[in-house]
């Protein structure tokens, strides 16, 4: 509309800017594809910083993205991981097709995710796990499949004999704390026949990072005995970037930020995949 009467040719003109043909084909085809959306599904995000909805807006607009290439309009239903308990989760989560545990600091509401975590293990909800996501996945299968009950992060316990997530060698010491974060994008390395080389088509990726602690290595070999798939690593293969888990609808979580590099009209790959596996998820729910 703006374009129909031409306001973009009179602002580029008081700014003294030279203005090229606009070309929005693509942005009204994108406007026609959100149009056309017809179907609805259910996705609980659980997080600890639910209050403030914009905490989670980069992850919640990339899901949005995701709904579009899949035709799909995304409804949030957002739980508060302080307060989610086993004991309620099937309350709380009634009707999710989907589980999202996005990044975050701090131990409040830790238990919560490892919870929600299980859950959609055991039940067979997708699961996507983004960051502290990832973390709290690990220590999850670690307590309740490789049998390390009192698997934990460095960042929340010192006493743990089963710290699934540390910092590494090179972080400890004398450190100042922002020292300690890995910030910024780094390759990545996937495994053949993996999910995650399903989904992004190749075999070296680079994403965005924003965290402190990784995968701990002492543990990994044990936690692979277990089940658990390494299905992205750093090219020397120290840090531990995705997991996932066979014999699941949907069940991955990285290290990384995704939701960084996604776009409207180019909805980052694995957002674009998990929600088509919650569009699965509940047509068999229904």
């Amino acid at each position: 509309m703006l374009h129909d009467k031409k306001l973009d040719e009179i602002v580029c003109r008081k700014l003294n800017l030279h203005c090229r043909e606009a070309k929005l084909e693509e942005w009204n085809r994108l406007c026609r594809t959100i149009g056309e959306a017809k179907k609805e599904v259910k996705i609980a995000i659980v997080g600890k910083y639910i209050e403030l909805h914009d905490a989670y807006l980069s992850v919640v607009e990339a899901l949005n993205h995701g709904g579009y290439e899949n035709l799909a309009k995304i409804k949030l239903e957002w739980v508060d991981s302080e307060f989610l308990t086993e004991a309620d989760m099937a309350e709380k989560l009634k009707g999710a097709a989907g589980i999202l545990v996005p990044g975050g600091f701090g131990e409040r509401g830790i238990e919560g995710m490892i919870a929600a975590a299980r859950y959609a293990r055991e039940k067979k909800i997708p699961y996507f796990g983004i960051c502290l996501g990832m973390q709290v996945a690990v220590m999850e299968f670690a307590r309740h499949v490789a049998g390390m009950e009192d698997a934990d992060s460095r960042e929340f316990s010192q006493t743990s004999k089963h710290l699934v997530i540390d910092l590494m060698p090179d972080q400890k010491g004398n450190i100042p704390k922002g020292g300690t974060m890995r910030l910024g994008a780094y390759p990545c390395e996937i495994l053949n026949g993996s999910r995650l080389k399903e989904i992004y088509g190749q075999s070296r990726i680079k994403e965005r990072h924003r965290h402190r602690y990784e995968v701990n290595n002492e543990f990994r070999e044990e936690l692979e005995r277990a089940g658990l798939v390494f299905s992205g690593l750093s090219p020397d293969g120290r840090l531990v970037e995705a997991i996932e888990l066979k014999e699941h609808p949907f069940f991955i979580a990285v290290q990384y930020h995704p939701e960084f590099k996604s776009r409207p009209n180019h909805a980052h790959p694995i957002f674009r995949e998990f929600v088509k596996a919650c569009l699965l998820s509940s047509h068999k729910q229904s």
